[in-house]
This record gives structure tokens, sequence and C-alpha cells, in this order.
């Protein structure tokens, strides 16, 4: 004889009716048997109620209600007159599987809702992922001794003629010349939640500045001030089927890239989703992301709005059991980004407090790092500069990395990056601005070769790296590049030599070395070069 599975509280009611039925007369070893299995089920919601799983008011009323519909049954069916009704004699099998029925029952409950479990937490406690990291870096910065100071990058490109702006920017307060020392540390914590199904969310917090968007690194040396602990990301993320995923708020860099356009600590602010084609689990998946992200929010009349937006379609291609080609065509659009000159109206409205708009084409100090070719947006009779940028931005972006693991666990990592600004646009740039550039480039390139372990996690795994990257001066906008290379910027060459060692699990050492140079001269005069060279040594821990 076998049960089938029944909602707790009515296979308990099923008993109930069998043992109030066992009141009737009956022989003697039935009437046993039902006081037993009486007494077993009566135990067993004296666990429930021990347990909290019923109340003893909900538990006392079930018992009643038993008792009732019993006595109808037997009423019902006991004819008037006649002999007393024999209890049906129930083996002993039967009453073994209505205990383990119940006993089932009550551990699956239990087990659902965490209660029966030793030192148990909450089972939302599992949807929610915690992770970090944590470096203290060593930086010491060379600069090379041909660089003229700051001053004179400054003076050089705002007395040359209107005709030929330079390219690039060296703020007055930069360092060009005098080497520095310093100790950094960053620290960033993660939560990730599993909201449900199709829904979760990320959070993570990161020591820097709000002025510095492209590092995370904090200086010492604040008098043993406290640090500024930031949101970095903050996001919502969909994925109502398995080939698509939208993603909102403050996001990670939803493209394949490298730090030759987009420096690694940079998050973006908006939208962004990408698709997969439902034949994208073989050998060959293919991917397309799309991103909105607003730079600047419209605020009429003193300002209009700035946005990013972009495009990426590649793939994810399995050549051979131990060989990965990944790629990625992207085309990014900076729309309002490019600086115009001020008008005559304007700057006399200005000057009599009624305009609002003018200065809204200026690429902000606090933005740019360097390299891009500026040209001053304010009106000529005025005496203060205010800076925009020359070109207008649409960078294609062309990105391939071949994963060679032929002598696993070992890999040897092919890297290669190409950037072309495709609005860059001498006749453009001269309509608009009034202003007949001599200099500018509007591509750049980056190569890599890694060798070593992939990721470092276990004890003793080690990776090597070399990289060589030229990026022209309006290749990309210069405020979101790596941060380290040259400082920050554009209109930058040079190479990097790096290499890690896993000391422990999850706990390592890294070594840099970062040479750049300037492409061509940071203001009119070709004296005028910059260079640098970074020595970084990192201790690395994970979480």
């Amino acid at each position: 004889m076998k049960f089938t599975q029944k909602p707790l509280h009515k296979a308990m009611v099923g008993v109930f009716v069998g043992l109030l039925a066992a009141g009737q007369p009956a022989l003697a070893d039935d009437r046993e048997s039902l006081e037993t299995l009486r007494e077993t089920t009566l135990n067993l919601i004296d666990a429930l109620v021990e347990q909290g799983i019923f109340s003893r008011e909900k538990a006392d009323a079930m018992v009643k209600a038993a008792q009732a519909k019993a006595a109808k049954t037997a009423a019902r069916e006991k004819p008037k007159g006649s002999a007393p009704v024999r209890v049906q004699y129930v083996p002993e099998i039967v009453k073994t599987e209505i205990r383990e029925q119940l006993r089932q029952e009550v551990l699956a409950q239990a087990k659902a809702e965490r209660w029966a479990e030793p030192n148990a937490v909450p089972s939302w406690l599992d949807r929610i992922k915690w992770e970090g990291d944590i470096r203290v870096r060593y930086q010491m910065e060379e600069f090379a001794k041909s660089n003229a100071t700051p001053d004179d990058y400054f003076l050089a490109l705002t007395s040359s003629p209107e005709t030929t702006r330079a390219a690039g920017f060296i703020p007055v307060s930069a360092n060009t010349q005098t080497d520095r020392e310093r100790f950094r540390v960053r620290a960033r914590l993660a939560m990730l939640a599993k909201v449900s199904g199709d829904w979760s969310a990320g959070v993570r917090l990161a020591t820097g500045t709000t002025s510095d968007r492209v590092s995370t690194n904090q200086t010492l040396g604040q008098d043993f001030n406290k640090y500024q602990f930031l949101v970095d990301r903050a996001y919502l993320k969909y994925d109502p089927v398995e080939w698509l995923s939208v993603t909102g708020g403050r996001v990670p860099n939803p493209w394949m890239s490298t730090d030759l356009v987009w420096d690694e600590d940079l998050n973006f602010e908006g939208f962004a989703a990408t698709f997969k084609p439902s034949f994208a689990d073989g050998d060959f998946r293919p991917f397309l992301t799309v991103g909105a992200f607003p730079m600047r929010e419209d605020g009429p009349p003193s300002k209009s709005s700035r946005w990013l937006r972009g495009a990426q379609l590649g793939a994810k291609w399995q050549l051979l059991h131990n060989a990965r080609l990944s790629f990625g065509a992207a085309l990014y659009d900076y729309d309002n980004l490019e600086g115009r000159p001020e008008t005559l109206a304007n700057y006399q409205s200005y000057q009599l407090g009624g305009s609002a708009t003018y200065g809204q084409y200026e690429y902000g100090s606090g933005l740019r790092q360097k390299g891009n070719t500026l040209f001053d947006t304010a009106y000529q009779a005025d005496t203060n500069s205010i800076w925009g940028l020359a070109s207008k931005f649409r960078p294609l972006n062309l990105t391939a990395s071949l994963d060679l693991a032929h002598f696993d666990p070992f890999h040897v990592v092919l890297t290669a990056d190409y950037v072309k600004n495709t609005a860059f646009d001498r006749g453009e740039i001269l309509s608009r601005t009034g202003v007949a550039l001599t200099d500018g480039k509007d591509y750049g390139y980056l190569f890599r070769l890694t060798v070593g372990m992939p990721k470092l996690k276990n004890q003793h795994d080690w990776q090597t790296s070399f990289t060589y990257r030229y990026i022209g001066s309006d290749a990309t906008v210069d405020a979101f590049t790596d941060s380290d290379f040259g400082l920050g910027g554009t209109n930058l060459k040079g190479y990097q030599l790096g290499m890690s060692y896993a000391m422990d699990q999850n706990a390592w050492l890294s070594l840099r070395w970062l040479s750049a140079e300037s492409i061509e001269s940071f203001s009119l005069d070709p004296a005028h070069r910059f260079g640098v060279e970074l020595l970084q040594a990192d201790v690395n821990v994970r979480f």
C-alpha cells in the first residue's frame, strides 16, 4: 500500500478521524493499536506546537474539528438499533507509513523555514555575496630632466596666435620636474544581492575622491585624518531570459576593452544592455552591447545635457580546446562635449548678469587629465580663458584577445587594441572654432603580451606582462584613459613591464614599471615635451 503526499494539516485531520472513531466498541487488540496511534499523533502535535509551526489554539481547534467530523461520520454510518460497529484493524505497515509521511512533511517544512538547523541563518543571507580587496602601494615618479615647467607650457599656449593652437594642456598646478615618492592605499567593499530569479543588485564602496573618477587611490600622509569611503557602484540588473541582461544605475564597465580607452577604475552612470543569441552556447558566442550614459544633466537655461552613447558587437570563439579568441568592435559617440566660441551678445548679457549660459561649453579642469587639443571658448574681449575641446569625439574601438592554454595552467594571452576618432576633422574644427590646427593625432593603439596564470588565486601563482601603447592627442577623450600611464591622458607613447607573484591564497605582490613620453609638444614650442617614469610596488589581498 502507498499513500500520496498531502498537506500536513489534512494528513493530521485524516488521522484524527480514525482515532476518534476508535471510541466505538472494538476488540481489545484493535483498541490497543488505535490508542498507540492516537498517542503517537498527539505527541507529534505537541512537538509541532513546541517548534512554533502551529500555535496551541490552532492545534486545539484542529483536534475539535476532527472529533466533530468523526462523530458525524459515525452517526451517519451507524443504522438505528444496530449492533456496535467494529473498527477496522490498521496493519502495522500502514501505521508506519503514516508516521513516515508525517515525519517527512515536518522535516521538509523545517528545512524550508530553517528552524531545525543548528546555528542556521535566515535564508535571505544565502542570496547576498560579499567581496572586496585592499591594496597598499609604494609609487615613485621620476620626471624627464628635459621637461619644461608648467608655467612654460601655459604661457606658450596662451600667447600663441589664434590660428595655431597646440595639442594638449599641462595645468599650472601640475608637477613636471620634481621627482616624487609616496605611499597609497586602496580599499573596496562590494555587496552583490540576488533578489529573485530575474533581479539582482550591486553596491560597491571605494576609497578615493569625488574629483578623480579614474582613481580609487588614497595617498597616505593626511595627518592621520580619516579617508572618504565613496559609492563606487550602485546598480540594478535584470535578466529576464538567458539571452538578455539589462543594467541601470552606476554600473561596471559594460564594454570589452583595455585601459587604452577606459581606465580600469572607471564606472559608468546610465544604462546598458547586452544581448546574447540563444544559439550562443556553442564554440562561437556572439554578443551585442548598447549603452546610454548621461555625463551632464539638462539644466536650462544655464547648461545643456551631455551624453555618451555606444554600441559594441563582438564574440567569444573557442577556436580549439586550448585556444580562445575574444573580439569586439565598438563605436562611442559623445554628444555636446565639443567646445563652441561664445558670442558677443552672450558675453554682454553675462557682463550685465543676465546670461547664465556663458561658459557652458567648457571642458572643465576637474574633468580633463591632459592631451586633448583645446581652444579658448571665451569671447575675445574676455581676459579669462575658458578651455573647450577643439574636436568632436566619435571613437571607433577595435579590441581582440587570443588566449593560448597549450601549457595549462600557464596561459599566453595576446591582446591588441586600436582606437580612431572618426569625428576628428580639421576643416570642421576650423569652421566651428575659427582655429586652424597644425598638430594633433586622431588614433592610438596598444599591444600586450601576458604569460602566466589568468588569475592569481593560489599560492605560487605568477604572471608577467609587457605592454606598448601609443595614444594620439585626440584619439579619445583624455578624461577617461588610464590614470597611471604618463600620469593620465593622451598624447603619450611608451611601454609598461609588470610581474605578479602570489605569496598565499588571494594574496599577491605586484611590481610595475611604466615609461611614457609625449608624442607632440604640449605647447607650440617643440622643446616643450613631457616624460615620466613610474615604479609601483603593490601588496594586494582579495576576499
